[in-house]
């Protein structure tokens, strides 16, 4: 193990006395994370289960993309509308396009009228693809969430509707009328990983307006309910995405993501009122916005340690049995911190090589090809206001460290000759040494 000193200046740390400026939000919880490093920038109430409503559909997202990359489920795949998602459908008190019983709908356009339009029929038609059952689907959830490491959840059904909604349909093993509950810091987990894995849904998910099945009689008008989008009335410079919710339990909640100089922000919102306690669409908005604007205005993302980074004076390391006894190594890519604006971060990166690629005498055994990862290279914060949105994400501060070239293996005569002259260098050195004895 090679360790060098860590050294950080003030702006390597988050200092919450920022919040102070704007500490006027009126959310039941709220958090805000810088996406890339999973730096947590402002919490507050973050780790109580509240209601989340239609938050719940980026984890339908999430199961769906996942089981599309699997190849399980495809987007021209067609979905026939059972008596359930039917009579769900037709309520549009509720978030929802019309769906006709025993028509056909792709998957696609399934997905879209979801994300963009938060259609509820629309999702358990999804469920209902990706499980067979919406119940089974509810079990999957909830696999996932621990699989997550989401910690304060728990999902009913996979809209977010309260289960009283849903005219007796509800997943069976939940109360008549239970909702989906998270805390702040899973919704965000689950939106971070969304937007991780599968960073195509803000294709979707950036659509303002669409039209559901146009051209044809059943064609609805779409506008996304994230009004915060490019053309909308609470727009705001960089957003693009991505689940808003609103039931009586929830109030009106929102996740949120925007981006700017290559700085990407998400935050969560949850029960937004006004000054004077309502609820209100503006309220979530406006609550959003505030964050946004406290993360862009106070924090950057820079770069502490470029990529290709060679660490002065352990630029190679030893091999045994190599052709060569020694390997070049650097790291692979630049490690990046969310430092406050107007604030410099310096920093001298920790190496860290693999202990089981490693002998008694801390070399490299050939062969060695060139890319192989042989260790990491890292920064140690210490301790900080917020830190991260779970520990695992510290590991943004970690960097593969690799060999930039090729150590074959020496073949039997250079390793018979290297032990020859190793036993001959020994008996020179002890009989160096008992001749000196002799004066």
């Amino acid at each position: 193990m090679l360790a060098f000193v860590l050294f950080f200046g003030s702006g390597a740390f988050v200092n919450t006395s920022y919040a102070n400026e704007v500490t006027d939000w009126n959310t039941d919880a709220s958090i805000l994370i810088e996406a890339s490093t999973g730096k947590v920038l402002y919490a507050e109430n973050a780790d109580t289960l509240l209601g989340v409503a239609s938050m719940t559909k980026m984890m339908t997202e999430y199961l769906l993309l996942e089981a599309v990359a699997a190849g399980s489920v495809s987007w021209e795949d067609q979905y026939t509308v059972t008596d359930k998602t039917y009579e769900l459908s037709q309520d549009r008190s509720l978030s929802n396009v019309p769906l006709r019983n025993g028509e056909q709908y792709t998957i696609q356009e399934l997905y879209e009228a979801m994300v963009i339009y938060s259609a509820n029929a629309a999702t358990i038609a999804i469920a209902e693809t990706v499980a067979g059952s919406e119940e089974e689907f509810v079990k999957m959830m909830n696999a996932k969430g621990e699989e997550l490491g989401l910690e304060e959840f728990r999902f009913v059904n996979s809209s977010g509707l309260n289960n009283g909604d849903m005219l007796g349909y509800h997943p069976e093993g939940a109360g008549a009328d239970e909702e989906n509950v998270m805390s702040a810091r899973a919704t965000a987990k689950l939106a971070h990983r969304l937007l991780t894995d599968f960073p195509e849904v803000l294709e979707t998910s950036s659509i303002p307006k669409k039209v559901f099945r146009e051209g044809t009689d059943d064609a609805t008008d779409m506008e996304n309910w994230n009004f915060m989008l490019p053309s909308l009335v609470f727009q705001y410079e960089g957003a693009d995405g991505i689940k808003t919710g609103t039931t009586d339990f929830a109030g009106y909640t929102f996740t949120g993501t925007a981006e700017r100089d290559g700085m990407r922000l998400i935050s969560v919102v949850m029960n937004a009122t006004d000054e004077n306690g309502v609820g209100s669409y503006e309220a979530r908005f406006s609550s959003t916005a505030d964050l946004f604007d406290y993360g862009f205005n106070n924090f950057k993302l820079e770069e502490v340690v470029p990529g290709n980074y060679t660490v002065e004076g352990q630029e190679t390391i030893p091999v045994d049995k190599g052709k060569e006894d020694s390997v070049a190594v650097q790291s692979e890519d630049p490690i990046k911190v969310v430092v406050h604006t107007g604030e410099e971060a310096s920093a001298k990166p920790t190496l860290i090589l693999n202990d089981d690629l490693l002998n008694e005498d801390g070399q490299l055994t050939a062969p060695i090809e060139e890319g192989e990862v042989v260790g990491k290279l890292g920064l140690d914060l210490g301790e900080d206001d917020l830190g991260f949105l779970d520990n695992r994400l510290a590991s943004s501060l970690q960097v593969d460290v690799v060999a930039t070239e090729t150590v074959e293996k020496a073949n039997w005569f250079v390793l018979s000759m290297r032990a020859v002259g190793g036993f001959f260098g020994n008996l020179w050195g002890t009989i160096t040494t008992t001749v000196k004895g002799w004066f």
